[in-house]
């Protein structure tokens, strides 16, 4: 017997009082996983200790969303013990694979910025880049999603009910978090802000290992406890549900990601939520400091802030309200320290979309913020003002504090716009959401502080969603370019010379099919729906969202059902279309958009007509662990917002990376994709984001293009009169009105001609699979500028002032 198996039998017995034959999968998982957990804990440890011995410069990355997805795997290959684990584990009679079924996604994300952060904790670890990440530790996640009828229900997403065997309870690390109450000054001029009510905030860590090195990262996830624990008064009195209300109140907190925000109360907690979060992670980095230094006045010097989005903007204020009220600081020099320690991402071209809080409910909830927001405010219309002389309209649009207009409406803080004000650096997240962030969403703080605007294009982690997602792959490149891409990326080019070989395309094809079947399992398993790998698998998974366009890709899906029923007889290209994406509890036209889908699914899928030429699969509860199945097997990814949406995106590199071909626009990091891979190894349409802006600024007339479209008419009439709805024609007439008026914000009307004329060249191109598939190795090939340590070191260099340490 190896010592390891030893290790893990000894764990079941202590642990679990169960011997190794009689324990179930999920004894197993928690036995190993504790067992790797203390290894991984060790190396934190000396981790810290080592950046505190070499008195290291830290990066502390704040975001609201960590979608790490499942550890086991990640951990056992980051600690190079995959193999003497599964040798282990097969002396009992398991597998590996067995006990990753079993596991959990952590539920601490929902979309593209939580599995970004993901991939920058383990390239930071992996880059040796000395660092922490800050969250919040979701009781439920987000949610989990099923379909009833065809409509989006939601569920808690319950993956903590029996614990995480990956986390550590650190009860020494307690944060006090106030809410409420109000603000006077003492004798000394002093501000004091006495809260009205206090929350505890207990840190869980998660440890993120490095590839094949020692270090190993922390995620600190802060939860939410009442104090005291429990009102004995309340409860004695036998006021026992006020008593457990007012626990409720405060643990809240910390229960579900971007709780529904379309009522006061729920805007309410999520302003309570991201301050809860941003005070337990300042006080902690400051805790840290002061251990470490013993002064604040080199703060600026050790300590980084990132600013994942503008959800933690607030620690910009927490962070002066510490320095200036508990330790007593000057205001001009918090201020300058404060400036010199935050930098901040913007991940979003849309106005709408930057998160903005009423000064009411500020006063409410931060009275003491609301006073620091006041004054840093009038600090910026001054410099603003200097600058700019005798523009008011370039003050109202730059100041955080709305200035009120002549309808009267409650003011609002503009978030981004504090932590453009409170940053060193803003970065976007490819070039062209870069340049347009410049160009228009900050337009007046980039001709204000040129110096401060960089971009820093997304990238993934090859080990994740290579390496671990697509082993067959994986082995193969090991086999022709060595194990290094792993860590060296940029190796991935030297595929180029294997893109002709007949040989290899033999294999890759090879590889892509098995992973096409594993996809064709997990969709039955799913839906019951039954699909053919040797079809065509057409993919857009991502977070439903008008700007995303599921609905363009589904008016395709029925123009393409409607050309099939008219001609049986031709050869048509077999196709499977697959989404997979939540919608926001409170998005009414995301939600039904899903319906429809679902509903077009239905009666697909059940024309024998077709005979599965065509079929449309929705997979419920998207994931990592999902995800992981999935992109794999695509043969087709769509990348399809309307051009100067989408900032960047990681799908798009992640189905590259795996040989996928990308049907898209000229959006996000697509256009730098496009640029690696080669135009011929993809397929683009539509109107760049330049061609967008002329079109509305010049009228945009969608119901004009809709008509003289015949097989676009058609589309919409079938949808609109009920064909995919029996028994509710009225269910979609709404929606579908909407895109021949002012409703088609995002150019579905302009776009859907370009777009059918590009899902055409990828029938043609399909019908030939050497072509197709020498293609698909290109896009591997290209890949390589696209991993998260390239972004990583890039933010470390140009923007965190880290450097790597050895």
């Amino acid at each position: 017997m190896t010592s390891l198996a030893r290790a893990i039998d000894e764990r079941l017995i202590g642990e679990f009082s169960v011997a190794p034959a009689d324990a179930s999968d999920t004894q197993w998982l928690a036995a190993v996983a504790r067992l790797l957990r203390e290894d991984l804990s060790a190396r934190a440890l000396r981790s810290q200790l080592q950046d505190r011995a070499n008195k290291a410069r830290r990066v502390h990355y704040l975001s609201m969303e960590f979608l790490i997805g499942r550890s086991l795997t990640n951990a056992a290959e980051a600690l190079e013990l995959d193999a003497p684990l599964r040798e282990a584990l097969a002396e009992r009679g398991r597998h590996l694979e067995q006990l990753q079924d079993v596991e959990s996604d952590a539920g601490l994300g929902n979309g593209g910025l939580g599995r970004l952060a993901a991939c920058f904790l383990d390239s930071m670890a992996t880059m040796n880049i000395p660092a922490f990440g800050y969250g919040i530790r979701y009781q439920f996640g987000m949610f989990h999603q099923r379909f009833e009828h065809g409509s989006q229900r939601e569920t808690p997403d319950e993956w903590l009910k029996d614990g995480s065997p990956w986390e550590l309870a650190r009860i020494d690390r307690d944060v006090e978090v106030g809410f409420g109450g109000q603000t006077d000054r003492d004798e000394h001029g002093t501000t004091i802000w006495t809260p009205e009510r206090r929350v505890i905030a207990r840190a869980h860590d998660m440890f993120v290992p490095g590839y094949a090195t020692g270090r190993v990262g922390t995620l600190r996830l802060w939860e939410a406890r009442a104090t005291p624990a429990l009102d004995m008064s309340l409860f004695n009195a036998g006021d026992l549900h006020s008593a457990a209300a007012i626990k409720g109140q405060d643990e809240v907190l910390s229960w579900v990601l971007y709780p529904n925000d379309s009522t006061e109360a729920g805007r309410e907690l999520r302003l309570r939520q991201e301050y809860f979060f941003v005070c337990a992670s300042i006080a902690d980095i400051l805790q840290r400091h002061l251990e470490e230094h013993s002064t604040l006045a080199n703060l600026a010097d050790h300590v980084a802030i990132h600013l994942n989005d503008t959800h933690p903007a607030l620690a910009v204020a927490e962070l002066i309200r510490v320095l200036v009220d508990r330790y007593s600081m000057d205001w001009a020099v918090a201020w300058d320290i404060t400036r010199q320690i935050f930098s901040y991402t913007n991940h979003t071209l849309m106005p709408e979309a930057l998160e903005t809080w009423s000064t009411e409910l500020i006063q409410r909830v931060l009275p003491r913020h609301l006073t620091i927001i006041e004054r840093l405010n009038e600090a910026l219309l001054e410099e603003v003002a200097e600058r700019f002389p005798n523009d008011p309209e370039r003050l109202s649009r730059m100041s955080i504090i709305e200035i009120p207009g002549p309808e009267p409406r409650e003011r609002q803080i503009r978030m981004a716009h504090l932590a453009v004000m409170g940053s060193h650096t803003i970065n976007g997240v490819s070039a062209l959401h870069s340049t347009l962030m410049v160009d228009h969403v900050f337009k007046d703080f980039a001709e204000l502080w040129p110096e401060r605007f960089v971009n820093v294009t997304n990238g993934v982690t090859l080990r994740r969603w290579l390496s671990q997602a697509n082993p067959g792959l994986a082995r193969l490149l090991d086999l022709k370019i060595g194990r290094q891409w792993r860590i060296e990326p940029d190796r991935l080019r030297l595929l180029k010379s294997h893109a002709h070989d007949e040989n290899f395309i033999g294999e890759f094809r090879a590889i892509k099919w098995e992973n096409k079947r594993r996809l064709c399992d997990l969709i039955h398993r799913a839906t019951g729906i039954g699909t053919d790998p040797n079809s065509l698998f057409d993919v857009q998974i991502k977070r439903i969202h008008e700007y995303k366009r599921q609905l363009l890709n589904l008016l395709h899906v029925v123009s393409r059902y409607h050309a099939i029923l008219a001609n049986p007889s031709a050869d048509w290209v077999p196709r499977t279309v697959v989404f997979a994406g939540k919608a926001a509890s409170s998005y009414q036209t995301a939600k039904q958009i899903i319906r429809l889908i679902n509903d077009v699914a239905a009666v697909v899928n059940h024309d024998s007509t077709l005979e599965g030429r065509l079929k449309v699969v929705f997979l419920p509860n998207y994931s990592v662990s999902l995800a992981e199945i999935i992109i794999p097997g695509t043969d087709l990814s769509e990348q399809i917002s309307t051009a100067g949406t989408e900032a960047s995106g990681t799908g798009n590199m992640k189905f590259a990376l795996n040989g996928a071909l990308t049907i898209g626009t000229l959006d996000g990091a697509t256009i730098e994709m496009r640029e690696r891979v080669g135009a011929d190894h993809m397929f683009t349409f539509g109107l760049r984001s330049d061609e967008i802006a002329n079109l509305k600024s010049n009228g945009y007339h969608p119901e004009e293009i809709a008509k003289a479209d015949p097989d676009l008419t058609a589309v919409l009439d079938s949808i609109a009169s009920g064909r995919f709805s029996p028994g509710d024609s009225e269910r979609y007439r709404e929606l579908i009105g909407s895109l021949l008026g002012d409703g088609d914000r995002y150019c579905l009307m302009a776009d859907f001609a370009s777009y059918r004329q590009a899902q055409q060249q990828a029938d043609e191109l399909f019908r030939q699979p050497s072509r197709w598939t020498a293609a698909a190795i290109e896009n591997v090939a290209g890949m390589g500028h696209f991993a998260s340590d390239r972004a990583i070191l890039e933010y470390a260099q140009k923007i965190w002032r880290i450097s790597p340490q050895r």
